[in-house]
């Protein structure tokens, strides 16, 4: 039976969402179990598409062969989205936490101030049902956003990426979705969070007489690079898309 004491392998988090950018504190002992719990908490707060996340590790005590490969495969999956900064503190000793690629720091303080305040101007989200005329409301998000951040030529791109991600929602996942559209200097992202593990395939050229299967294609077609961000309890599709005369 399990009393509530931290057992060998066991980490507890705990996210604050009330400081400039989420703070997860990890607390307990990191050992190759607990690689998954801790991939799967970091991707939950990087859904959100935060501009940064802390994760303050001062209370968290590694054990066992290389458990810190999670927040590598974190870095590494999210390079492209959301493209967050990502910052370690409570960290005394530079060793082995520098082997993350994280931002090191002593303390949250730092961390923090390192990062500034976030620019709540460059994030948007709007969460919708899978119904009929979802797809046209992320379009009429996207376009008046464009406009408003002088981007409009790109517009058009993240409207065919988002309609796709949309209808596939509507059409396969028929789950409530989550519509992020964020700035990432000369590019702009868009991406659909959905409630279904199932993941979009790309299949390759569609013959000209086929009905439907050109999703993924027409993504591919616009967008500069696509993923996937696989969740616990869904899936993030993503998109950057990018004016043609800037090279990413």
């Amino acid at each position: 039976m399990h009393n509530g004491a931290i057992m060998p392998s066991e980490v507890r988090h705990l996210v604050d969402r009330g400081q400039n950018h989420p703070l997860v504190r990890l607390t307990g002992v990191l050992d190759a179990d607990g690689v998954a719990t801790i991939r799967s908490i970091l991707l939950e707060v990087l859904a959100g598409q935060p501009e940064a996340v802390v994760v303050d590790v001062a209370d968290l005590r590694v054990a066992g062969d290389d458990p810190l490969s999670a927040l590598r495969d974190v870095l590494e999956e999210t390079r492209d989205w959301p493209a967050a900064r990502l910052a370690l503190c409570g960290v005394t000793n530079g060793t082995p936490w520098q082997s993350t690629g994280w931002q090191v720091w002593p303390d949250r303080a730092g961390a923090f101030a390192a990062l500034g305040a976030p620019d709540a101007g460059r994030r948007v989200s709007l969460r919708l049902d899978p119904v009929v005329g979802a797809a046209r409301r992320a379009r009429e998000l996207i376009t008046e956003t464009c406009q408003r951040w002088g981007c409009a030529e790109v517009a058009g791109n993240a409207c065919i990426a988002v309609t796709e991600m949309v209808n596939n929602v509507v059409a396969h996942a028929r789950t409530s979705m989550s519509v992020l559209l964020a700035r990432q200097g000369g590019t702009i992202s868009v991406a659909v969070r959905d409630g279904s593990r199932l993941p979009p395939r790309f299949t390759g050229p569609v013959a000209p007489t086929s009905f439907g299967g050109r999703g993924l294609l027409l993504i591919d077609s616009v967008a500069v690079r696509w993923g996937l961000l696989a969740l616990p309890d869904g899936k993030v599709v993503w998109a950057l898309l990018a004016p043609e005369q800037i090279t990413v």
